[in-house]
């Protein structure tokens, strides 16, 4: 009888092991050498000791009582490279090695509501809510400030997947039925209706506040953690400034080979079918993907980062801008069906300035990504009065799925970006944008008095906003 309850005792787990974790270490080691594009600002700007890192880690998982700690230590490594796109995700416990398809429904495609960030303009003190049919998606209204009536309007994320309703429109204007299996394909026509469609909505909005008669904007996009490129559209919606965008810093390997490579094929197709006028363009702009393709295939090794010194070849290839091959829209490729290959923007294909007016953007610790890219533009540009405090400090992620390194162990996926923004002053994005006004926002305030805070420093951004440009 003894003997029979015995054997019914559960096993015991398996004592802890740490040469699998440090097996994966090694694995995220090299990864961060070959595949990080903040890499050089890690060490430089924000002042890190790679290997006094990697050895801190070393001790803790050596240390470490049981995976819960070991992984404990791999979070710590990242956090500490203060960068918001370096990050592990751990496999679920349950997690199947050969998952079915999702289907077409709005929450297994990953829409979540909770993405979208919340307000903070619209809690000031003596805000009104105008009421306009996208609401939903960009609530608006309007605040006096002194004799100057100022609009506000969040922008709560910069992708339709924070705002399940446009997932839903899609599904009904695209005739797919919601328990129907969903690839990659149909997930991308999906985000593609919804993108423009936010994109529609998103001007019909802004008109709506110059209906109003206001005579300043402001765009809240506090608690904004970003979203897609959908972002270098909107910005250039806000303002009449003939905006210039970021420079891109990319990472020298095979990710990078490829997108040029397609990128370069993708244009001599265009040209084959193009005018005389347009084929020499699209050419030459094939050509100088080319050039880019062999730099990204041209290594740079980065071991003098981790004793702290520079490498003598750059760390990140160059030449081409957060929205593609131009820095800036042009005439000549409005309109054209390659446009988009030149420059990413046009295919959202949005109206520019619609609101031409002073402009404020108001931002917070919570913004980041495709949020400070959104703001940084406009700083850059001088076409905004930049309030609040400073940004996250996330800087540009992955283009085309990243370069995603599973560990073979934990098998936790370890991602890294891929890319780098730099800004007009020549600093990386990823260093947080300091606001032109800076507000005490903490982050342990309520919603409230973040509210009034903001309230108390409007004069002085309306001030600012409304001075003559030299």
């Amino acid at each position: 009888m003894f003997g029979a309850i015995a054997s019914a005792q559960p096993a015991l787990p398996a004592a802890y092991d740490p040469a699998p974790w440090l097996q994966d270490l090694d694995q995220t080691r090299q990864a961060l050498a070959t595949k990080y594009a903040n890499l050089e600002w890690a060490v430089f700007e924000h002042e890190t000791d790679l290997t006094a890192l990697f050895s801190e880690t070393t001790q803790r998982i050596e240390t470490a009582s049981n995976s819960a700690e070991a992984r404990a230590a791999f979070d710590r490594l990242a956090r500490k490279l203060g960068d918001g796109h370096v990050q592990f995700r751990w496999p679920a416990a349950q997690q199947s090695p050969n998952q079915s398809l999702p289907a077409a429904d709005c929450v297994a495609l990953g829409y979540d509501a909770r993405m979208f960030g919340a307000p903070v303009a619209a809690l000031a003190p003596g805000f009104a809510p105008f009421a306009n049919p996208t609401s939903t998606e960009f609530p608006a209204g309007t605040i006096q400030v002194g004799a100057h009536k100022v609009a506000i309007i969040k922008i709560g994320i910069f992708t339709p997947q924070g705002i399940p309703a446009l997932c839903k429109a899609a599904l009904d204007a695209l005739r797919i039925s919601p328990d129907t299996p969903c690839d990659d394909a149909c997930s991308e026509r999906i985000e593609a209706w919804a993108s423009d469609r936010m994109t529609v909505d998103f001007a019909t909005a802004l008109r709506a506040i110059e209906a109003t008669g206001a005579e300043l904007l402001l765009v809240d996009v506090a608690n904004n953690g970003g979203g897609t490129e959908w972002a270098e559209a909107a910005v250039r919606m806000v303002t009449k400034v003939r905006l210039r965008s970021e420079a891109l810093g990319f990472v020298r390997g095979a990710h990078w080979v490829k997108s040029f490579q397609e990128k370069e094929s993708d244009l001599r197709a265009a040209a084959d079918t193009a005018s005389a006028h347009d084929r020499s363009f699209l050419l030459a702009m094939a050509d100088q993907v080319a050039t880019h393709r062999h730099e990204a295939d041209t290594p740079c090794d980065s071991m003098p980062f981790w004793q702290g010194e520079r490498p003598s070849c750059r760390w990140l290839g160059s030449g081409v801008f957060a929205t593609g091959l131009l820095a800036a829209d042009s005439p000549r490729v409005h309109g054209k069906s390659w446009a988009s290959e030149v420059f990413t923007p046009a295919k959202f294909n949005y109206p520019e300035g619609v609101w031409r007016g002073p402009l404020i953007v108001l931002v917070n610790g919570r913004t980041g990504s495709a949020a400070e890219e959104f703001t940084a533009v406009l700083q850059d540009n001088h076409a905004a009065v930049v309030i609040g405090a400073p940004t996250g400090g996330a800087g540009c992620g992955h283009t085309d799925g990243g370069t995603p390194t599973t560990l073979n162990n934990s098998l936790a996926v370890f991602e890294v970006p891929d890319c780098a923004r730099f800004r007009a002053d020549g600093s990386n994005e990823v260093m947080g944008i300091q606001p032109d006004i800076l507000i005490g926002l903490r982050s342990d305030d309520g919603p409230h008095r973040q509210g009034i805070r903001v309230a108390a420093s409007l004069k002085d951004a309306v001030e600012r906003a409304l001075r003559p440009k030299n």
